[in-house]
Order: structure tokens, then sequence, then C-alpha cells
């Protein structure tokens, strides 16, 4: 799978569709699409929680990238232009998802511990498989712990620590020193870490909180559907997977356990990855705004 993040990375096929795209075919302009789309929707994900609110970001990314596409030179790495566009727009984006009600790690534990222990769903009172409850119940309350860092802690955090992108590929993007990188990411892994290791049972065992324990009362509070789960049946693959080869090996060993928890979430692909780009290139307005000559 095409890895955007990797410390060095092919764009002849970038460069390629660019071209093409540049006159005027909306076959090259749509494979360039799905080149990127999966990633930029998964920096969406764990901007803002919610899927559906993700899908939504996405697209108004990638409509500010379609229609500055004429203005791509190639004076830097497309890599760097488009997930500057990206970067640029979850930062300074409205509030929506789950940033509407702000959080912060006192808060958000808070929060966890109202939620009472209780024994698993009786199987026969669910309608998925008792075990994929509570994958969901971790992954929303895990992919939760990310809303109580700073949107860009949490976007660096993204990048450095679960895409794995060096320094140089991360400070790039963000228009940074590699230098500030490295501290934010640091400074956001302590803050994260930190709570983890004082409330998290999968990292430190003392902690009496656990997924199982939680999952029916996550059910009971609506934050796990079980007719609607928001993770677990788009799981196409980890983000371990799709980053092969890139993510970082983290000197502290106990930092990579905490690490492996996120990197094990699922990588999400879109419900529908063309087809909204296809009704938009049907609409002869949007189509001269592109200025695809």
């Amino acid at each position: 799978m095409h890895n955007p993040f990797a410390e060095v990375v092919d764009e002849s096929t970038d460069a390629d569709l660019i071209k093409q795209a540049k006159h005027g075919s909306h076959e090259a302009l749509e494979k360039l699409v799905l080149r990127h789309q999966a990633w930029i929707y998964n920096i969406a994900v764990r901007m803002v929680f919610h899927p559906q609110d993700a899908e939504e970001v996405t697209q108004e990314v990638l409509i500010k990238a379609i229609t500055r596409l004429s203005t791509f030179q190639g004076e830097s790495q497309f890599r760097t232009w488009l997930y500057r566009i990206t970067s640029n727009h979850v930062l300074n984006m409205k509030r929506r998802g789950g940033e509407r009600e702000p959080q912060t790690f006192s808060s958000y534990a808070d929060a966890i511990n109202d939620i009472p222990d209780l024994d698993l769903p009786d199987p026969k009172t669910v309608p998925v498989e008792v075990p994929l409850l509570v994958e969901e119940a971790k992954i929303s309350c895990t992919s939760g712990m990310l809303l109580c860092l700073d949107r860009k802690q949490r976007l660096i955090f993204t990048l450095g620590e679960i895409f794995g992108a060096s320094d140089t590929v991360g400070s790039e993007i963000l228009e940074m020193t590699a230098d500030n990188f490295r501290q934010s990411l640091a400074r956001a892994r302590r803050d994260l870490y930190q709570f983890m290791r004082g409330q998290c049972g999968l990292v430190n065992a003392k902690n009496p909180c656990r997924c199982p324990k939680k999952t029916k009362g996550f059910i009971e509070a609506g934050h796990v559907d079980p007719d609607h789960l928001q993770f677990v049946p788009l799981h196409l693959r980890r983000v371990t997977e799709a980053a092969e080869g890139i993510v970082q090996t983290i000197e502290n060993t106990v930092d990579e356990q905490y690490a492996a928890i996120f990197r094990e979430h699922p990588f999400l692909e879109p419900k529908d990855q063309i087809g909204w780009l296809r009704q938009l290139l049907d609409n002869g307005d949007f189509g001269t705004a592109l200025h695809l000559n």
C-alpha cells in the first residue's frame, strides 16, 4: 500500500496523475484521490473521533486540494504540499464530533470511572459477537484519550507516534523545525502515557479499569452501539499493517508498549471513496473551480 509518510517516498505515480489531472483527466484525479484519501481520513478520525464527521473533514480537505491542484508546481514534494493542506485544515476547522465537548485528562478519567464495572452482555441479547463489543469499547476509549490532547499535540502524535513519520517528514508537513517536532511529540507522549499509567488496565495491571468490565456500561451510556459499531466493522487492516516499514522503534520499551495500543487501532476506509468526487466533478460549477486545463 502507498505510504505517504515514509522517509523516502516514490512520487512518480503522483506526478503522472497530477500531470494528467491538470490536462482534464477526471480518471487520473480519481486515482490521485484514492492514493491519499484513506490516510487523510485516518488523520481526521483521530482529530474528531466519529467516522461520519471524519468523512466530512476528509471531503473538505480534498476539495481544497483539488481546487488548488493547478498551483502545485513541484517545488516541494507532493506529500508535503497535500498534507500541509490537511494539517492546516484540521488545526483550524470548526469543532465537531468528539471535540464539541472539550475533555481534559482529569475529566476523562472521571467519565470512565463513572461507568460501572459490569459483567459482559449476554451473547443472546446483542446482535454481534461479544468480543467485537469489547474491541469496540477498547478502541472507543483509547481514541477518546487522544481528544484530551490539544489539536496540535494530537496531530503530531498521530503523525509521529501512530503513523511513525520521522521528525524530518513531520516537521516539513507542519512547517516547524525537526527539533520542535521532536519536543512536541515528546510532550504529547508524556501527557498521554502518564494518564494511561494512572488509569488504563491495558498498560498497568495495578489499575482496576478493564475493557471487558466497562463494555456493558459503555453500551448503556450510549458510547458503544451494538447495532452500529463505529470502528470494528470498518477494520480492513491495522495501522501497523498500513504503515509497514515506517513505524519507528522507540528506544524506551515502556513507551513502545503504550504506542502499540494506538498502532493496533484499525486503519479505516471511508464508506464511499469515490462517489462523492464523481458527483462534484459532474457539477459544472465545481469543475470550473478546479482550474484543470
